[in-house]
Order: structure tokens, then C-alpha cells, then sequence
């Protein structure tokens, strides 16, 4: 069980939903304050975005790897550096998003991607981070966010066994203790194929932490299924209207999903329950609709009980099934009348 700003994270929990501003403001604090609303009337517990600068990302250059050349990006034709100088949210914006996102209860954090991120979210005095995929191997970066001691959510999205063994005991070494590590496919979108969530039940056995998603597919189906095997962290990309465009908007969630999401990974939560047989007590006015032995014909005293007068039909209170072939042949005691329910009493 891991306590962020308030809030339990855990398999006792309902799940814990994050939305992922990313860089769906597209450039407008007030678009930004929008998507913090709209994230929490739909239902999300916390709100994260990223804190950094395109210098702090890269360097200013548009050839060779620094240009996203493959065709199948979302971001083809872009440098590097002018992607995140489209999708960076600006740093005096964060104190207003933060502030937004607590007066509606939500948990405001960010994914620092160098140490000036880090002194800056400090200094606005977060209260959990997170690591993104593509720094789970950044072990400098790791070390300096698990030094502030506070709760550290990390993506596991490419990373080899031991390269997350490593990031792992270095955030502990560093003073990580409460440590939530997410199942990723750093792909934008990712195919539920690809996405592999019965790691996630491996992942808890091996590493003995919380557990989540990070989940780039569309629809929350995935999301679903991975609480199912566990998951107590949800964290979907979040936009107003994926037709508004944006840097994240093609494989994000708008507002009607993702209060589906919220609702359906609740459900599917308080569905997991715990290893039962027998009825609930929800369930115990059903037993009475059970098959059971009925008189079906009028007979009378001293007639034979056979397949003709004794039926299994419901309900349920004359006596089991079960007990069918011992009582044909046997006769009753009295008259009874067809709809009796049959019982020991009423033979001889």
C-alpha cells in the first residue's frame, strides 16, 4: 500500500486513474486549465504532465537522428527539437495547472527529465514523480528523483529484465520507498497484441511493488483487463477532442472515455473480490429458485411415487434432486395436491 498526497494506491484500492496532459494544451494555458477540468469531472485521481525545455531534451539540430525520418511516426518530418518546442508545457504554467487540478482533488506530477526539472518540481513541492519509458535506463536521473524521497512511478516501456533490475535497485540504494512500476508499449499508438499485461502479475512477484499501466492503446479494453491481473495505476494520454489536433492527440482519451474508463476499471476492481464458493448473501434469496422434487399430479394416499406424479422443476423447497432415485417406488402417506412440494414426511 503506497499513500500519495492522500490518496491509497493499492490492491485494496480502486484503481488509481491518471490522466497524461502530455502536450495536448497545444501551446494555451487556458486550453491546459480545460483539460484539467474536463480530467476531473470524468473521474481521473490525478492529473501529470512533463517538465522540461527542447533544450533541456536536445540539441537544435534537423539531420541525421535528430530528424524523425520514418514514415509511420506520428511526428515524421520533425526535428526532434521542434517536436518538444511544440509539446513542452511551459514552466511558469505549472503552478497554475497544479493549483487547478488540487482545488478539484486531484494528485498534480510531473515526469522531470533532467536535474533542473527536478530542483524546479521541488521547489512547486510535488508530491510523487514519475519516470517516463525512454529515461527508465537514465540511472543518474533516477537516483536524483529518488533522493527527495517521495513516491516514484516509473514506465517500463523497452526495458530488458536486467536494464529495470538495475534502474530499480538504484532507486532504492538512492531512498526510493515507495516504488509503482508501470507496463509500457512505447508505441504511439500500441496494439493490444503488443501490450503483454500478464507481465504485470510477473512484475509485482519480482520487484515486490505496486503495479500499473501505462497504456497507449485506444479504448480502455486493455486498461480493463489489466486490472484484472492486478494493475492498481492507470495512466491514460488525456485531450479535449482528438479532432482539436496535437502533439499526443491521435492515441489519447477524450472526456466520455475516459469517464467509461474510470468507471469500467472500478468495476472490474470490485468485480476481482476474493476466492468464494457458495452463495453470497446477495445471492441467498435464489437458492428458493432452485430445481427441486415436486408433486406435479394429484395422487392419493398409498399411490407409488414414479415419473409420471414426482418432477425436478422449481422451485426450490421440496427436497434436492438428488434424492429422485431413492424415492420412486415409495408411497405416500395421505392425499396431496398436484404443486405439493415433496418431502420426506409425505412418505411411507
Amino acid at each position: 500500500m503506497i499513500s500519495i498526497a492522500g490518496r491509497k494506491i493499492g490492491q485494496n484500492e480502486k484503481p488509481f486513474v491518471i490522466a497524461e496532459m502530455s502536450g495536448n494544451h497545444n501551446k494555451s494555458l487556458e486550453r491546459a486549465l480545460e483539460i484539467v477540468d474536463a480530467a476531473a469531472r470524468a473521474g481521473a485521481h490525478g492529473l501529470k504532465i512533463q517538465t522540461y525545455t527542447p533544450d533541456t531534451m536536445t540539441i537544435d539540430l534537423d539531420e541525421r537522428e535528430f530528424h524523425i525520418s520514418d514514415s509511420k511516426s506520428l511526428w515524421a518530418g520533425a526535428s526532434l527539437y521542434k517536436l518538444y518546442g511544440e509539446a513542452y508545457t511551459p514552466w511558469e504554467w505549472h503552478q497554475a495547472i497544479f493549483d487547478r487540478a488540487r482545488a478539484h482533488g486531484m494528485v498534480p506530477f510531473s515526469t522531470p527529465f533532467d536535474d533542473s526539472a527536478v530542483d524546479f518540481l521541488e521547489s512547486l513541492d510535488v508530491p510523487c514523480y514519475k519516470i517516463a519509458s525512454f529515461e527508465n535506463t537514465d540511472v543518474q536521473l533516477i537516483k536524483r528523483v529518488a533522493a527527495t524521497g517521495k513516491p516514484l512511478i516509473m514506465s517500463t516501456g523497452m526495458a530488458s529484465l536486467a536494464e529495470l533490475d538495475e534502474s530499480v535497485r538504484a532507486a532504492r540504494a538512492a531512498g526510493c520507498r515507495d516504488l509503482i512500476l508501470l507496463k509500457c508499449t512505447s508505441t504511439y499508438p500500441a496494439t493490444a497484441e503488443n501490450t503483454n499485461i500478464r507481465t504485470i502479475p510477473h512484475m509485482r512477484e519480482l520487484f515486490g511493488c505496486e503495479v500499473g499501466l501505462s497504456d497507449h492503446t485506444m479504448g480502455s479494453g486493455v486498461s480493463v483487463a489489466s486490472v484484472a491481473l492486478g494493475a492498481t495505476v492507470i495512466e491514460k494520454h488525456f485531450t479535449l477532442s482528438r479532432a482539436d489536433g496535437g502533439v499526443d492527440s491521435a492515441f489519447s482519451m477524450e472526456p466520455a472515455e475516459l469517464t467509461d474508463l474510470v468507471e469500467a476499471t472500478e468495476r472490474a476492481w470490485q468485480a476481482l473480490g476474493a476466492v468464494s464458493y457458495g452463495p453470497t448473501d446477495a445471492e441467498r434469496k435464489s437458492l428458493q429458485y432452485r430445481r427441486s422434487l415436486y408433486v406435479v399430479e394429484n395422487i392419493a394416499a398409498g399411490t407409488e411415487l414414479g415419473h409420471d406424479n414426482i418432477r425436478a422443476i422449481r422451485p426450490g423447497l421440496g427436497l434436492p434432486t438428488k434424492y429422485l432415485d431413492v424415492i420412486l417406488g415409495k408411497r405416500v402417506k395421505r392425499d396431496v395436491a398436484r404443486g405439493t412440494a415433496l418431502t420426506w414426511d409425505l412418505m411411507s
